[in-house]
C-alpha cells in the first residue's frame, strides 16, 4: 500500500512502477521500497524517475 501511494504521488500506477523497475534493471525489495516512500522520500523520487524513464524508453522502442 505503501508503494502504490508513492508511486502513484509520481503519477504512476504500482504495475507501472514495478515494470519500470524490472526495465530498468533495478532490483530493489520491496519491504526496502516501502520504507524508502515513507522514510525517505526523495530517494523514492529518484527512483520512480529512473523507472519512468525506463518506461518511456521500452514505449519508444
Amino acid at each position: 500500500m505503501r508503494i502504490n501511494a508513492a508511486a502513484r504521488m509520481h503519477d504512476m500506477s504500482y504495475s507501472a512502477f514495478i515494470n519500470g523497475l524490472h526495465a530498468a534493471g533495478l532490483e530493489v525489495d520491496r519491504k526496502v521500497l516501502a520504507d524508502l516512500a515513507v522514510r525517505e522520500p526523495e530517494a523514492f523520487a529518484a527512483i520512480a524517475a529512473q523507472a519512468r524513464k525506463a518506461l518511456e524508453a521500452a514505449a519508444a522502442a
